[in-house]
């Protein structure tokens, strides 16, 4: 008998090791959200805003604002996700508070649209920027043809993109621990590129001058902005400018949630979730303003007005290090350190989206509301068919060219379950005063109806600015129900033949 016993042991070791296991530290969930929010936009989105508003303090008040409200939102995240630490967080706090159609919803568009159309845009970025290093070697028409009246091509850059989304999945399906300490180093690199041009501007450039501060942009060539949000334009309001920079600043800042997806895989996470979550937003809002009082101080708001809409304000001053000369090895090498920065930051970007996202299908999955193999968890602790699934599906939508589109349609849907998921601490208030709150939210009641508020603004701006986006996105949301209603009806019957 007692060989059975320990078959038995053995077993029930073996199937204990096969869950989610809380293998992230400080450090590494620290780098799970600034490895996610700071990617290109701190680079690429200083020429528009400044087309928006004109001058320099403006730009600097929108990254602060933007910064302050993703901060009230990281404020208020804090107390749900260390309330509730679990896996896919988010999907959590609508579930328990808004039920389970709209927490199916979320991850409806999280793992079909959102979260894999990111990763597919992030994958072809790496590759452009990669084509571009290389002098335009590297893109080739592979397959090109007509479908219904649209043109279709698949090219080398889609197809290196496919092979960069097959690496970090596969190196996702390894362990989470070691998926941390990636993320810590590539988010290390992200840091130390910002920290590299924005000092870099002061000790490599001469020739800046805080007087480009007082100046504003009349006559920039402000490629790609429209009228509207354009200052100096005939058509043009402050208030649709300002609304219009805010935006793409709050781009910029995107992701600051990430660590609430993986909430249930973070060692100490009383502790550590608040620290990590407060504390990067706090860093990443230094690090912007500090870059673009950098940017300012080298180049005047008209001259990054006319920045290139294919290059970034941010290489342009790198290109200044040095004396300028384009000719100089040490011109040359300033471009060529940023330019691989530029692409290992998207590829940190891509990893730690990776990572959190595949909790998603396991979270739904755990209630029924997926299907079941979602569930499964390999002997790494990690829900490997999640991190498959949306490996598969991001180098479809990579190839299909398509993932820009869809994720410009999920804007709308996306801020309304930012205002969802924020709304339910007063619910959780209400409903669970009993529950153990190892922190709670700074300014409560006040910063999360600050951040309501201004989502709300957020949602009626863009249903003004991009009515057929913001329908079509709703659109492919409300598509999710049918499938939720297959999943909930065949768990039904599972249970009724259980009995």
């Amino acid at each position: 008998m007692m060989p059975v016993q320990k078959s038995k042991d053995m077993n029930s070791e073996i199937n204990e090791r096969h869950t989610l296991i809380r293998g992230l530290g400080l450090i590494a969930a620290i780098s799970v959200i600034i490895g996610n929010v700071i990617g290109t936009g701190v680079f690429l989105k200083a020429r528009v805003m400044t087309c928006n508003v004109g001058s320099p303090t403006w730009v600097l008040i929108a990254w602060i604002a933007a910064g302050l409200l993703s901060l009230a939102g990281a404020l208020t995240y804090a107390e749900l996700t260390a309330m509730k630490p679990h896996a896919a967080g988010p999907y959590v706090f609508l579930r328990d508070s808004y039920g389970r159609l709209s927490s199916f919803l979320f991850g409806w568009m999280q793992m079909f649209i959102a979260r894999t159309g990111a990763q597919a845009s992030v994958a072809v970025v790496f590759a452009i920027a990669l084509n571009d290093y290389l002098d335009g070697g590297l893109k080739q028409t592979l397959f090109k043809t007509t479908i219904i009246g649209y043109d279709y091509e698949v090219t080398s850059l889609q197809i290196i993109a496919v092979v960069i989304i097959a690496i970090f999945t596969t190196l996702n399906c390894l362990s989470v621990s070691l998926s941390g300490q990636i993320a810590t180093a590539l988010t290390a690199i992200k840091i130390g590129l910002v920290i590299f041009v924005g000092l870099g501007a002061f000790v490599f450039v001469t020739g800046g001058s805080f007087a480009n501060f007082s100046l504003a942009s009349t006559s920039g060539t402000c490629e790609g902005v429209a009228d509207a949000v354009r200052y100096g334009s005939g058509e043009y309001t402050f208030l649709a400018g300002f609304a219009a920079a805010m935006l793409a600043a709050l781009w910029g800042y995107d992701g600051w949630d990430n660590l609430s997806f993986v909430a249930g895989e973070v060692k100490n996470p009383n502790r550590n979730i608040p620290i990590a979550i407060i504390g990067s937003v706090l860093l990443v809002i230094f690090l912007y303003v500090a870059v673009h009082v950098a940017y300012f101080y080298i180049l005047d708001p008209t001259s990054i007005a006319s920045v290139s809409k294919s290059s970034s304000v941010a290489k342009v001053v790198v290109s200044k290090f040095f004396g300028g000369d384009a000719a100089s090895l040490g011109t040359g090498i300033a471009v060529a350190v940023f330019t691989v920065g530029l692409m290992l930051s998207s590829l940190g970007t891509l990893h730690t989206s990776i990572l959190s996202a595949s909790r998603i299908p396991y979270a739904m999955a755990e209630d029924g509301l997926m299907f079941k193999g979602f569930s499964k968890v390999s002997v790494n602790a990690v829900p490997i068919n999640g991190v498959l699934f949306q490996g598969v599906w991001a180098s479809i939508l990579a190839l299909s060219g398509s993932f820009d589109t869809l994720t410009d349609y999920v804007i709308f849907g996306s801020w309304l379950f930012y205002a969802l998921i924020t709304s339910s601490i007063f619910i959780f208030r209400k409903r669970h005063p009993e529950i153990e709150r190892p922190y709670r939210a700074f300014g409560y009641p006040v910063v999360p109806v600050v951040f309501l508020l201004v989502a709300g603004w957020l949602l009626v701006t863009t249903v003004i600015s991009t009515p057929t986006q913001s329908l079509a996105g709703i659109v492919l949301i409300i598509l999710g129900m049918p499938v939720y209603y297959y999943l909930v009806n065949k768990g039904r019957q599972a249970a009724d033949n259980a009995e």
